[in-house]
């Protein structure tokens, strides 16, 4: 019903109106209609979900200030003296903490360098003017328990769904009120599609339309989208209007929290939309161009293949800026815990348990979100030059023969290069960076090069802090932050629920966990120098990284396979890991070298041992069960849909088991987070138990045997079947063919049926022995 619905309001057409009671009832294209209306019912359970959860998070954390600006005050007169207690409040935040007297011009104690402070400052007037309202709403409603009445509780939708349970709403408890759950569903369903599909797309498409851009939205390839967006956009926009020209003519609070509701609504999926959306987008895009001549391309290729697929290359582009900001906020989170806290104030601190991105969507404006959204576009893409673009400039001068990589291969190479960049993605990349020790050497290289810095620019105080220091201002913070606190009356009372969280964190000044530092002379010319010093870490490290790994992968495979050229991937996985093992061998040996030599070739015989069963269970576990997985997931799934009946499947193994591998890493995921069985109980144990106490008898009596017998079964059995059995019935060859090739997904077909009906005779002997009980 959903999938219709949608289809006969976009087609356009008066007539699909009124031939959809009919179209309901029809049996053509059923299947693709409800797949298709599966993902329409999806996506609007989501929609109503994150209605109902930011309806919750303005109720507790209030209403935009944008918004409250123009709400109508109680008649009694208490929100006029809050008022100005308020603003009290707000003027008296921004009062300067006294200076210890008799202290030195330099070599001071700080808390930042005053241009930021005066930025805080800004800030925090800005907050604090802003915020000056929600404290007058939260008087008020105290005082007036009947204003609190008619403020909110218009828009308590979520108090119905309240009674509802999986058995009310499925039938399953003898009743007939499902019957009227579907009718709702649909109701909702149509009433989600025209409120957040329809009518933005058609305002988005008369706007288009009327201003001229329509051949350049359909040379985009991405036409319903774009279209969609630009009406969101307008009709955010015209909610504003609204609410500034309208509500205070009207003074209705049922109006006012409607607007709320909605502007909050349109604000906040679009700036989801932009933050994970667009600017991953941006930043694959902007990695491919300055990558370009890594590969030997063009943007005459980049072009070409967009045309041909657009969907394919945009997903894969999203999917590496998706990556690299990941690994980006990643090492931010690493240097947090190196540097002195205070020094990244600039940056937003996502461990902070204060952080709420909802909130801050919600509450900041419009021109803050996208200043903050320039700025971050400026710095991931002057880092992509500094440490992708200029490097691979002076790889290009100094070594002429290194670059390009070889990444290009025929569509009937053994190997697809999307399984190998998902490979690395998902397997090589994670296996290294996530390692416990990779991690702190790579912490203990940001602290000694800081601590280099530190010493040689005399930015020592500033980058790590002083321990002595630090125990003084421990000693006088309580006392600090108790005068700050009586001083401030609107720091409110703890239990009051998110929105008083929300107003501390804003009206508190400056970074969590700030610690002073010394100011040393000539200090804005140190930080230049630190940022030229750190520019120039940065591009050495880029041009270690571009071709260290790549020039020992390539003279390790040149042993095995002479000249031929080989998939840079393979390459760069080999010198990466013979580089991360040759570090790793030598920080154990320096380790092991004061204890004498008896005691290394009693620990280089325990490695060894640990090796070679390490080494069985990897070709165990990582070699021969992704094998057998990605062949049967080829001959289950994608050769019968691929491959027609009259031509032959090729199958490659290489390609398979790379396949085989992200499937095991999916199915290994989906197990540990499901229900307790004999699957998850074993991999639990293994990872317990990790390498260093690997138990090879265990892992392969426990979990080796049982999975290769089960994956052999699987493609032996319909093989025997269908080239064994088959032929001695005296069938034609056509029908060997065809049972050849169909049996592996008609017994999957069989299997997943046998799960289903033996899962629905569970669950109704339960509900049998449930009627029974309670009877």
């Amino acid at each position: 019903s959903a999938g219709r619905i949608y289809k006969s309001l976009f087609t356009g057409s008066v007539s699909s109106l009124l031939t959809l009671p009919l179209d309901m009832l029809s049996t053509e294209n059923l299947l693709a209609d409800c797949l298709q209306g599966c993902f329409v019912v999806t996506c609007t359970l989501c929609a109503f979900i994150s209605l109902v959860w930011l309806r919750e998070q303005i109720v507790h954390g209030g209403a935009p200030h944008w918004l409250e600006q123009n709400q109508p005050q109680p008649p009694n007169g208490v929100g006029q003296q809050n008022e100005a207690q308020g603003a009290g409040n707000g003027g008296g935040e921004n009062v300067a903490a006294p200076q210890p007297p008799n202290q030195p011009a330099e070599n001071a104690v700080i808390p930042e360098n005053p241009d930021i402070q005066v930025d805080q400052a800004d800030d925090e007037d800005e907050d604090n003017d802003d915020e000056d309202d929600p404290v007058v709403e939260d008087a008020a409603d105290a005082n007036n328990g009947a204003q609190d009445d008619m403020n909110w509780n218009a828009l308590e939708w979520d108090r119905a769904a309240e009674e509802l349970t999986w058995e009310r709403m499925l039938g399953l408890d003898g009743s007939l009120v499902f019957l009227e759950h579907v009718f709702w569903v649909v109701s909702l369903n149509t009433l989600f599609i025209l409120v957040f599909a329809f009518c933005p797309y058609h305002i988005g498409h008369f706007s288009v339309v009327g201003l001229g851009f329509e051949e350049y939205i359909q040379a985009s390839h991405f036409e319903g989208l774009i279209t969609t967006i630009v009406g969101y956009v307008l009709l955010a926009i015209t909610l504003i209007v609204c609410h500034h020209s309208l509500c205070p003519l009207a003074s209705l609070l049922l109006c006012f929290g409607f607007l709320v509701i909605c502007s909050s609504l349109y604000k906040v999926s679009l700036l989801v939309v932009v933050e994970i959306g667009v600017f991953p987008l941006i930043c694959g895009w902007w990695l491919d161009i300055c990558s370009l001549e890594m590969f030997d391309a063009t943007l005459k290729d980049r072009e070409l293949s967009f045309q041909s697929a657009p969907g394919t290359t945009m997903f894969l582009h999203w999917l590496v800026g998706m990556v690299y900001v990941f690994y980006f906020a990643s090492f931010i989170l690493l240097l947090r815990e190196v540097l002195r806290p205070g020094v990244l104030w600039f940056l937003r601190n996502l461990n902070d348990p204060d952080f709420n991105p909802v909130q801050e969507m919600i509450h900041l404006p419009i021109y803050r979100h996208l200043r903050r959204f320039i700025l971050s576009v400026i710095v991931f893409g002057s880092i992509v030059l500094l440490m992708l673009w200029l490097p691979i400039r002076i790889i290009k001068h100094l070594l002429p023969n290194f670059l390009p990589y070889n990444v290009m291969l025929y569509s009937d190479a053994p190997v697809s290069e999307l399984s190998l960049e998902l490979l690395l993605l998902q397997v090589v990349l994670p296996a290294l960076l996530e390692q416990g020790h990779t991690r702190q050497w790579l912490k203990g290289l940001v602290r000694a090069w800081t601590v280099t810095a530190g010493y040689l620019l005399d930015l020592h105080s500033y980058l790590l802090g002083d321990q002595e220091e630090n125990e003084s201002n421990a000693n006088q913070q309580p006392n600090n932050n108790n005068q700050h606190a009586r001083n401030n009356n609107a720091i409110p009372v703890v239990g009051e629920g998110l929105h008083a969280a929300h107003q501390a964190i804003l009206q508190q000044g400056g970074p969590v966990g700030f610690q002073p530092y010394r100011r040393p002379q000539k200090f804005p010319l140190r930080i230049v120098l630190l940022i030229i010093f750190m520019c120039a870490t940065l591009l050495v490290a880029s041009l270690i990284c571009l071709t260290l790994p790549v020039f020992t992968g390539r003279w390790l495979m040149s042993f095995w396979t002479g000249t031929a050229k080989i998939h840079e991937l393979y390459t760069a996985a080999c010198g990466l890991y013979v580089c991360w093992l040759t570090i790793r061998a030598v920080t154990v040996l320096a380790a092991w070298m004061p204890q004498g030599r008896r005691v290394i070739l009693q620990k280089v015989k325990e490695w060894s041992l640990m090796i070679m069963k390490t080494l069985i269970v990897a070709l165990l576990l990582a070699g021969v069960v992704p094998l057998l997985l990605g062949l049967l997931f080829e001959l289950v799934i994608v050769a019968p849909l691929r491959v027609p009946l009259d031509q032959t499947p090729l199958f490659y193994p290489w390609q398979d088991w790379a396949l085989g591998v992200l499937h095991a890493k999916i199915i290994a995921a989906i197990t540990l987070m499901g229900p307790q069985w004999w699957l998850k109980t074993v991999i639990e144990q293994v990872y317990a138990n990790g390498i260093r106490n690997i138990d090879l008898h265990f892992i392969i009596q426990k979990l080796a045997a049982p999975v290769i017998s089960v994956l052999l079964l699987s493609l032996c059995i319909p093989f025997v079947i269908a080239t064994g059995i088959v032929p001695l019935l005296g069938v034609t060859a056509e029908m060997q063919n065809l049972v050849q090739r169909r049996i592996y997904p008609f017994l999957l077909m069989v299997v997943i049926l046998m799960g289903v009906l033996s899962f629905q005779i569970r669950q109704f002997k339960r509900l049998y022995e449930h009627i029974k009980n309670d009877k």
